[in-house]
Parts: structure tokens; C-alpha cells; sequence
């Protein structure tokens, strides 16, 4: 396999996972938000509870993503296997 060809993978791994990173740190953000300011959101959802879970479910879920993201852009840039399929 030419040089070329694992080069430009190697970067289109790193702006996949990246753009892994940025959702999952955009979705830790609307967690946070909602757990914070949870009357903006209450007209969307009857329960309380339901967006006490919500916020919890998108905080963790986000943190999840950016962390694989960062593992995975750590991964392609030093071309670790270990790290890429984590």
C-alpha cells in the first residue's frame, strides 16, 4: 500500500474522530445545561424526573464520545492499533 494512501487515513481518522470529540463534548455541554437550567425545558417534558435523567443520560453519554474521540485522534496521529480499537 503506498505511503499516500495511509497518510491521507491516517487524517481522515483524525477529522472522523474529532468530529466524534466535538459531539461528544457538545452533547456534555446540553447535559450540563439542562441539569443546570432545567426550566427552559420544562415546557418540553411533563416530568421533572424524566429531565433530571435526561440531563444525566446526555452528560454521560457525551462525556463517553469526547473521550473515545480523543482516544481515537490520539490513535490515528500516532498510529496506535490499541488505541484505535478501543
Amino acid at each position: 500500500v503506498p505511503m499516500d494512501v495511509l497518510s491521507c487515513l491516517k487524517y481522515l481518522m483524525f477529522i472522523f474522530n474529532v468530529l466524534v470529540f466535538a459531539g461528544g463534548t457538545c452533547l456534555a455541554a446540553l447535559g450540563v445545561w439542562v441539569a443546570a437550567d432545567p426550566g427552559g425545558f420544562q415546557a418540553l417534558v411533563a416530568a421533572r424526573a424524566v429531565l433530571s435523567a435526561a440531563s444525566w443520560l446526555l452528560l454521560a453519554l457525551g462525556v463517553a464520545l469526547a473521550l473515545l474521540g480523543f482516544l481515537g485522534c490520539c490513535g490515528a496521529l500516532r498510529r496506535s492499533r490499541p488505541l484505535l480499537l478501543l
